[in-house]
């Protein structure tokens, strides 16, 4: 039997606030309504997301049952931790909808999702940029890199990277909850998508713009910038190296990192304009699962396979298991 849509809730033109009505659920459309496919995509998300939480764990595991206790692995371990949460806010909640047959998600769930969304993937963002500084004073100050990246500075810095993240999310939070009318409540994902949830809310296009493109400036591009300066003063130093043994020592220290930042803004450009350009929902989930899937499970392997400390810790661990 066919589930029947919920009604769309139209923009009314004059609105007493006394009488708004707050939406009760949403409804997502997830990757597929085939039936057929649901037995699929729930074996594979749910290998996805036991390889992504596996991984990482063994990557935090490895940094604190071993001496890897430089400042790299510590931000690592941060990481690590920040990709499990960040899976964890929209996999398991597709799971249990094919589970049970039901796309519905309750309004307070949406904004709770969306607020553990944007906790953690402002969370990776600022520990990228928090690393890239870290292999800046690596490598432009090494004589001082002791002195600089002290423990307590890099307590300090993840601190910072979680209360940046949280008033991101509690920003949004106060957005959303201002909208007690919207277009549509069926969003085109297999989660609460911030973006999505704003776009449908009944709000002025013009303002809602501003205020998405504010947050974008603080929250997105002054990370990205700081990234980019320390790795154009990163490779500037490293030509300044007389000999090629050097500069591959040099640039190799900072490899994992800078295929992780690729890959983390590579899919994140790719779901922005899979949204924006493509007219396909379909299109646009795949997208949103290149960045909230793919990302965070490929992040260990790129660290294992490219860090040979972190190869040999993961093998004095299996050792000591087995």
């Amino acid at each position: 039997m066919t589930q029947q849509r919920p009604s769309i809730t139209q923009c009314p033109s004059n609105i007493n606030p006394p009488n708004l009505k707050s939406v009760s659920k949403f409804h997502l459309t997830g990757l597929s309504e085939d039936p057929d496919l649901q037995p699929i995509l729930f074996g594979l998300f749910l290998s996805m997301y036991l390889v992504t939480v596996l991984g990482n764990l063994l990557i935090i595991l490895a940094v604190s049952s071993d001496s890897l206790h430089t400042p790299m692995y510590f931000f690592l371990s941060n990481l690590s931790l920040a990709d499990i949460c960040f899976i964890s806010t929209t996999v398991p909640k597709m799971l249990a909808n094919i589970q049970t047959h039901s796309r519905a998600i309750s309004y307070v769930g949406c904004l709770t999702q969306m607020s553990l969304f944007i906790i953690f993937v402002c969370m990776d963002d600022m520990l990228l940029t928090v690393m890239a500084y870290d292999r800046f004073v690596a490598i432009c100050h090494p004589l001082h890199y002791p002195d600089i990246m002290n423990p307590s500075l890099c307590a300090f810095l993840v601190l910072v990277s979680f209360l940046v993240s949280l008033l991101d999310s509690q920003i949004h939070n106060l957005i959303a909850l201002q909208f007690t009318y919207f277009k549509d409540i069926e969003i085109s994902n297999y989660f609460c998508h911030p973006s999505q949830v704003l776009t449908l809310a009944c709000f002025d296009s013009f303002n809602r713009s501003i205020v998405i493109y504010c947050l974008v400036a603080i929250f997105g591009f002054l990370p990205v910038s700081g990234i980019l300066l320390s790795y154009s003063k990163i490779l500037s130093s490293i030509l300044k190296i007389p000999s090629s043994g050097g500069k591959y020592k040099a640039f190799s220290t900072c490899g994992s990192h800078l295929a992780v930042v690729c890959l983390f803004y590579g899919t994140g450009i790719v779901e922005y304009l899979g949204s924006v350009m493509s007219h396909s929902p379909q299109n646009s989930v795949l997208a949103s699962m290149m960045y909230t899937v793919v990302t965070p499970m490929l992040n260990p392997f790129i660290y294992s396979l490219r860090n040979k400390e972190i190869k040999n810790s993961l093998r004095r661990l299996h050792r000591r298991i087995a």
